[in-house]
């Protein structure tokens, strides 16, 4: 294959298949019909809560850490220690939002190896499980969105959402159904291969041990205040990602697809590093902008296109302005014009 700096744009398909995107006013396709099913089934169940006491320790004593690297950040932390950790938010939200997200679950651009060990070297140290687990709970999570077979179901509840899910057993139906879902093209890739293997100590090292000692060993930070300012790192770092999962599948407009709970919100953008555009995403998820506006700064988007400058990255996936207006103008047709759309279409700057 001929490799190409150049945008591919095109209507939004996988050459996999594993992701649908609707097309025009024809809104039934067979994984939009599943879905459905899936949760008209689920409306006859009971939901009792089947909590991990494990996680939920866990996770309570990790909050609480938290909490006391926050009063440090304030108090006690050398500007440089919160410096260091900002930095480290970053790498880790950008191996999450270009690489976990983007390429490795979506495929919407291609990258050299260099820079696919980068972006595996970030998604470790942000520290939201293996890139392999990773992409297969998202994978299943649109193909099942807001049904028993998404890992974060947010039919289930703002909470459930955001951090319940991790915190009770997963649905037989996310068991069930990730086994159907294709792999193989992620255990082909020695970088995912290699950090699936020594993925608990590579995260040890990168999210903890690292951020913890450069401090100390440089600047003289003292060492109890720099390791809980890395654990409030990660707290919030964890929470930024749930936002996703959780508030932007609740609140925010639906100018591409009414029909989904996944939307489209500025403040998420400025939340997320860019990842606002959420209806326009679960739209189009091929699209590697993930947005067809410049909310904020998409940081994702500003990544991959410097990676294409430098000879990095190539194949970049968008879709086509006609395509994005036909579907506007069908979802219009069903559900009403969108007065966010037409506010922001005016004033913020089309991605490029």
């Amino acid at each position: 294959m001929c490799k190409s700096n150049e945008v591919v744009e095109q209507e939004p398909q996988l050459a996999a298949g594993e992701f649908v995107c609707v097309d025009d006013i024809d809104f039934c396709d067979r994984e939009f019909e599943e879905s459905r099913r899936l949760e008209f089934q689920a409306g006859f169940r009971r939901r009792a809560p089947r909590w991990v006491a494990r996680n939920v320790l866990l996770f309570g004593i990790m909050h609480s850490m938290a909490l006391v690297g926050l009063y440090h950040a304030v108090v006690n932390a050398k500007w440089y220690t919160l410096a260091l950790a900002q930095v480290c938010w970053t790498m880790g939200i950008l191996g999450i939002t270009t690489g976990a997200h983007r390429l490795w679950s979506h495929r919407s651009f291609k990258a050299e190896t260099p820079f696919r060990v980068m972006l595996m070297l970030f998604q470790t140290a942000a520290g939201q499980n293996s890139l392999y687990e990773w992409v297969r709970d998202h994978r299943c999570h649109h193909k099942w969105t807001d049904t028993d077979a998404d890992p974060h179901n947010a039919s289930r509840g703002l909470f459930f959402a955001h951090i319940g899910w991790l915190l009770q057993r997963k649905d037989k139906a996310v068991i069930e159904k990730g086994r159907q879902i294709d792999m193989s093209d992620l255990l082909s890739d020695p970088v995912i291969v290699f950090q699936k293997k020594f993925y608990f100590p590579l995260w040890i090292l990168l999210c903890i041990l690292l951020p913890t000692a450069i401090p100390v060993y440089f600047w003289g930070e003292d060492p109890s205040v720099a390791y809980f300012v890395v654990l409030a790192r990660y707290v919030l770092s964890l929470h930024e990602t749930w936002t996703i999962n959780s508030l932007a599948h609740s609140h925010g407009d639906k100018p591409y697809d009414g029909r989904i709970r996944a939307t489209d919100s500025p403040l998420m953008a400025m939340v997320t590093y860019g990842e606002g555009g959420h209806n326009y995403h679960h739209t189009f998820p091929s699209d590697y902008r993930t947005s067809e506006f410049n909310y904020c700064f998409n940081a994702g988007k500003i990544l991959i296109d410097l990676g294409a400058t430098i000879g990095q990255v190539y194949d970049r996936k968008v879709v086509g302005e006609e395509f994005i207006q036909r579907r506007i103008a069908a979802n219009e047709t069903m559900f009403g014009k969108s007065e966010y759309y037409a506010e922001f279409a005016s004033s913020w700057k089309k991605t490029s």
